[in-house]
This record gives C-alpha cells, structure tokens and sequence, in this order.
C-alpha cells in the first residue's frame, strides 16, 4: 500500500447493475475519469478493479467495476477505500498542487533560513488546508497551505518554507 493514495470510498450501490456510488475530493473529476485500475481496500482485504465507466451524479460518482455486476458483490465491498497508483495520480496534479503524503515529513524554513519544525499532517477547515507543523517544544501549529504565507514547496529536497507573520509559528530561542 506504500505506492498507492486513496482516492475515494465506496458508499452504496446505485441501481441493480453493479454501480457503485463514490464519494471523493470534490474537483477530482477528471482524475478519476482517467483512472483504469483501482484497489478497494477493506479492512484486511485488498481487491483490484478495473473501471469500465465513470460519470457524475449529485456530487458523486457512479462508476462500473468489470469484476461487480450485482447488488450484492457491492454490499461486500459497500465502505471500501478506493486506492489508485501514485504515480498515476501525481500525474493528474496541477501546478501548486501536492499529496499530503508528500508533504508529511517536510522541514519548515522561515524566509530567512531559520529551521522552524516538522510537517506533521495536513487537514482541511472548508476554506483551505492546514499544514500542521511541529516545533521543537512539541507544540502543534496549524498554517493555512496558501501562497501567501507558504511560498515555497520543494518536495525533492523536503522543505517549505513559510513567511512566518507574527503569531503564526513562534520562534524558539
């Protein structure tokens, strides 16, 4: 499961056909139209399904699996994670965009150099996400993921960097 990202779950079944109904990240419409192989991921059992359609109903996605034609092979798989290849979906990112796992384990940087802490998670508040990051006292301090305060990503050598405004990470002497 290291190389694959969770893409959606598996919420109902929609008709009598085999659909599925998924929830997902809203504005990922176009990654998985152009996903081919998933993996649905339910507690300790893993399965791979190929995707004959996907379309898009009432916020969500109604897809067609080759290996589920009824109701009931839905039922068994009703709550699984969908997983899809990393590589596949880090192609599907725009520019400014990241996963979190990228992002989990980043040194953070003021603008001058100084070493402040440690991404530690990312999270969501419904206007933008939220780096978590731990200093060196343990403290957890969340900064919004926007340009303005976190100018620079640079996964390959694992760092951001952040305008650190006042009140936003305290600097630790």
């Amino acid at each position: 499961m290291a190389n694959l990202i969770s893409v959606a779950k598996i919420l109902n079944f929609h008709g009598i056909k085999g659909e599925v109904k998924l929830g997902y990240t809203k504005g990922k419409e176009e990654q998985l139209k152009h996903l081919a192989v998933v993996y649905a991921k339910k507690a300790s059992d893993c399965v791979e399904l190929t995707i004959e359609s996907v379309r898009f109903h009432k916020g969500y996605a109604i897809v067609k699996f080759k290996e589920i034609n009824s109701i009931n092979e839905v039922m068994e798989l009703k709550g699984a994670i969908i997983y899809a290849g990393k590589d596949v979906v880090s192609g599907e990112l725009k520019e400014d965009e990241y996963l979190t796992s990228d992002l989990k384990g980043l040194e953070v940087f003021d603008t001058e150099g100084l070493r402040l802490g440690v991404v530690t998670g990312v999270s969501e508040n419904g206007a933008t996400d939220l780096l978590s990051v731990r200093i060196r006292d343990d403290s957890v301090h969340l900064v919004p993921f926007v340009k303005e305060l976190v100018p620079l990503v640079d996964i390959e050598n694992k760092k951001i960097v952040i305008n650190n405004i006042d009140g936003l990470i305290p600097k630790l002497g």
